[in-house]
């Protein structure tokens, strides 16, 4: 009996050595292997916090327009009227050019009507040799087509290279294409949707998948795709907002949803103009399983800071959009504006402008794969 205990003690003291010698292997070659991304593993972050600072092109001014709360700015950074004098921005997508340019698309009414001029909107084509700016706005796209109205723009690069933009809101949703960013531009007709003769898609975003389709997230969350930018495109479904666990609500007052593609998922922000906030998911092929990953930025959280650590708010953000690097996105645009719409009345100094915030694109797609 007692040397059949001692057989036992002997085995056992002997396993549980090897097992604590296994786990210490074990131990050593995931953080050989993998140091950083055990040490860097994200515990509670979400979007907002992989926006990083802005640098500083011009000086930050304390003269410039809009109300002091918006605090010194850069007025070199992405597009603005330096007076506002003449022109309100809204929207906001950047392209590079193959000359190595980069063209900055936006809408723009006069600002004297005040922000209610929206409805008066034409798409414009503004020019820099930085991404973050300053821009210098060249003009309407199309003068000869109903003399470049166009809201809601948003420029992408199709699968055969050509430039594409596409307006909607106060027009039925077109496509305009051109050989380089300055034009000239043709359309390439209306945007349809199988199934939907009446289709009019406000707060539309189209993107070009990794797989050739192109895809629309409409305002009320329905997702469409199609192998042609125009279409028709075929609804995947009835809308997403209701499917995401944990999305806020009211779903009615989400818009501005914009996709993109980036460390094997898709992305989605969507803006609520009635929190002000905007929220991010993502979904593994871009239709299904959409998960909510946070809270993707706030006007009254110091996201938007300098380079020296001064911090700009404005009152709204909205009309989201991404420029994409190797595979990540890079920096956020943003339609940004300095009070609340309905006190920008014109003549005033009040106004709204795009603005171009760097962010760390590949920091989010490394974190998000940790986290499966």
């Amino acid at each position: 009996m007692h040397f059949n205990l001692a057989i036992f003690m002997m085995c056992t003291k002997a396993f549980y050595s090897r097992a604590a010698v296994l786990m210490a292997m074990l131990l050593l070659s995931k953080l050989a292997l993998g140091a950083d991304e055990v040490t860097t593993k994200p515990v509670g972050r979400t979007l907002i916090d992989y926006f990083l600072p802005m640098p500083i092109k011009g000086r930050l001014s304390d003269t410039a327009w809009g109300a002091e709360a918006v605090g010194r700015r850069d007025q070199d950074n992405g597009l603005e009227d330096r007076d506002m004098k003449d022109w309100c921005y809204w929207d906001g997508s950047v392209l590079q050019g193959d000359d190595g340019k980069w063209n900055l698309f936006a809408s723009r009414w006069p600002q004297a009507l005040g922000h209610g001029g929206w409805v008066r909107s034409v798409a414009i084509h503004a020019v820099s040799d930085n991404v973050v700016g300053p821009y210098e706005d060249k003009g309407v796209c199309w003068p000869d087509n109903q003399a470049g109205k166009g809201h809601n723009v948003v420029a992408l690069r199709m699968a055969d290279g050509r430039y594409a933009i596409t307006v909607s809101d106060t027009r039925p949703p077109e496509v305009f294409a051109a050989d380089k960013p300055g034009g000239p531009w043709k359309s390439l007709g209306r945007i349809t949707v199988n199934n939907d003769p009446k289709w009019h898609g406000a707060n539309s975003t189209p993107m070009l998948r990794p797989d050739g389709r192109y895809m629309i997230v409409q305002r009320s969350g329905v997702i469409l795709l199609s192998n042609s930018i125009t279409g028709p495109y075929d609804a995947q479904g009835p809308s997403i907002w209701q499917s995401v666990k944990g999305l806020p609500g009211p779903y009615n007052k989400l818009e501005d949803p914009v996709g993109w593609h980036s460390g094997g998922l898709y992305h989605i922000v969507v803006n609520s103009w009635a929190m002000r906030k905007a929220f991010h998911m993502t979904s593994p092929d871009g239709v299904n399983n959409w998960t909510f990953r946070g809270l993707a930025y706030d006007p009254t959280v110091d996201f938007i800071r300098y380079a020296d650590g001064t911090v700009n708010r404005w009152n709204k953000i909205e009309r989201p959009g991404v420029i994409m690097k190797d595979g990540h996105v890079a920096y956020f645009t943003f339609a940004v504006i300095d009070v609340p719409k309905d006190q920008s009345k014109g003549n005033d100094q009040h106004g709204s402008k795009v603005i171009i915030v760097p962010f760390d694109g590949p920091g989010l797609d490394r974190d998000l794969s940790l986290s499966h």
